[in-house]
């Protein structure tokens, strides 16, 4: 068995650090053209996020003084986050890459094909240069060459008298009058130094204003560059954006979910009655008293007959969060309030909790039931208390009850509908899920939960799960928003 989990707890910490070296390598080392500040920058930055979040998680865990609980929980929990959609999104980007990279290379060569210059096409007398074209006798028409690749003679198509073509194009010339003449030449020149002539080697055509073809875009390695930057650019502000929205969707607080839930034995009187369902509200060094007050308002103005909390209220001690939820003191149904331990209670120390929420003046259920007027309310302890002994006790919650009646069990976990429905419980109020709470962690919860979130029936069971209203970790959520949750039983005989 130890071999087993150094084996899985290896593999795990391999994919991490996989994981965040290729987010490096994407944000900063292909962004850079060589080793230096912004690289080292860039490797301080990921590894000190993560030291930060372990080391938060592990104050949390061994109650730690408080204080450092609450200085290492916001940097550390929300790099956790962070790091999540950063790399989401540089995956995301490598199909964004050869796009980038193909358009970019379009362009150069639309840009170069505008300016007039083809590969072939620049040397002097290239179709559309202006000063490259033959120049002709304005009386008889006759093309002059202004070049000539070497003396030409009278017996092809050179000067008359077998003056050489270059000689006799450079001596004509046209007076104002449009005569073309040309001087006399010797016909026994004297040997001098040959005329200094114009460099005649083809150059690059420009046209002013238009752009210059080898400036138009980056090329070779600078464009591989340019796109680099702009994908990480990207991924870095859609990580940032996600990360802030749903960190703002759960600090303005939960919103109210109404779903209507129909039951068989439930008599007409009762219809319409409404439960409101809270769970996973998670106080602790980011979530606190301000927060809980949020809660509890909401909770309040949904006017409620009952008020179930369905566990993990709070991720720290009674001597710590005592006064942050204080404010549950202040809830109101005309039938009570009632609360089922959730896992986190037993990392927090739930006997204390339990205590304190009876302060509090809610009413506890552990393996308990109480008679409504119109239906049988039962509780359950989470499946993590069977380590201290406090585990699930079905027996003792649903073994003498009046079956004719219905029964609604709070029970912190979706994995406890199976032994709800052995038991002939009609709805089941559960947590747990944060309904994913990061996308895709949906789908890791949809794995373990039979129930992610909403409403399902197993057999002749009904089961709810609520998304939550806090959150662990991040105070984050991304595709699954916080929610309070107003049941409203139908009776199907009305």
């Amino acid at each position: 068995m130890a071999f087993v989990f150094v084996l899985v707890a290896t593999l795990v910490l391999a994919v991490i650090v996989t994981a965040n070296w290729y987010v490096w390598r994407r944000l900063f080392r292909d962004t850079t053209r060589g080793p230096g500040l912004t690289r080292r920058a860039g490797a301080a930055l990921i590894a000190g996020g993560w030291l930060l979040a372990i080391t938060a998680l592990v104050a949390e865990r061994t109650g730690a003084p408080f204080w450092l609980q609450q200085v290492l929980a916001w940097p550390g929990f929300l790099w956790l986050a962070l790091s999540v959609y950063l790399l989401l999104a540089v995956v995301a980007g490598e199909a964004v890459r050869p796009v980038l990279r193909w358009f970019l290379e379009r362009r150069a060569r639309a840009r170069a094909n505008g300016t007039g210059f083809e590969p072939g096409a620049g040397a002097p007398g290239a179709a559309g240069d202006p000063a490259a074209a033959p120049q002709t006798d304005r009386a008889g028409g006759a093309p002059l060459s202004a070049t000539a690749s070497g003396p030409r003679t009278d017996d092809g198509a050179g000067a008359p008298g077998g003056v050489p073509t270059s000689v006799a194009a450079t001596a004509m010339h046209a007076d104002p009058g449009g005569t073309v003449t040309a001087p006399v030449t010797d016909p026994h020149p004297q040997a001098g130094p040959a005329p200094a002539t114009p460099d005649s080697s083809p150059q690059p055509l420009t046209t002013p204003g238009a752009p210059d073809s080898t400036a138009s875009a980056p090329t070779g390695p600078s464009r591989r560059l340019f796109v680099s930057r702009v994908v990480a650019g990207a991924a870095a502000a859609a990580a940032a954006g996600t990360v802030g929205y749903g960190t703002y969707g759960v600090l303005r607080g939960p919103k109210v979910k109404r779903v209507t839930v129909p039951l068989a034995k439930l008599p007409r009187a009762a219809h319409g009655y409404r439960i409101a369902v809270v769970s996973d509200v998670h106080l602790g060094p980011v979530l606190g008293r301000g927060f809980a007050q949020k809660v509890v308002d909401t909770i309040n103005a949904t006017q409620p007959d009952l008020i179930a909390v369905v566990g993990d209220l709070v991720d720290g001690s009674v001597k710590d969060l005592g006064p942050a939820a204080a404010p549950l003191a202040q809830l109101k149904a005309r039938h009570g309030s009632y609360f089922v331990t959730g896992n986190h209670e037993y990392f927090s120390g739930a006997e204390q909790w339990v205590e304190e929420v009876r302060r509090l003046g809610l009413t506890p259920l552990e393996n308990a039931r109480r008679e409504m007027p119109y239906f049988d309310l039962a509780g359950v302890n989470d499946v993590t208390g069977e380590d201290e002994g406090q585990g699930p006790d079905y027996a003792r919650a649903l073994g003498d009850r009046d079956t004719a009646r219905a029964c609604v069990l709070l029970a912190h976990q979706p994995v406890q509908i199976h032994d709800a429905v052995e038991h002939g419980v009609d709805l089941q109020l559960s947590g747990h899920t944060h309904g994913g709470q990061l996308w895709p962690g949906n789908l890791i919860a949809a794995a373990a939960n039979p129930t992610v979130a909403g409403l399902e029936r197993y057999g002749d069971t009904q089961l709810y799960v609520s998304r939550g209203a806090g959150a662990w970790g991040p105070p984050t959520r991304v595709g699954a928003p916080s929610d309070i949750t107003l049941i409203e039983l139908a009776s199907r005989q009305a």
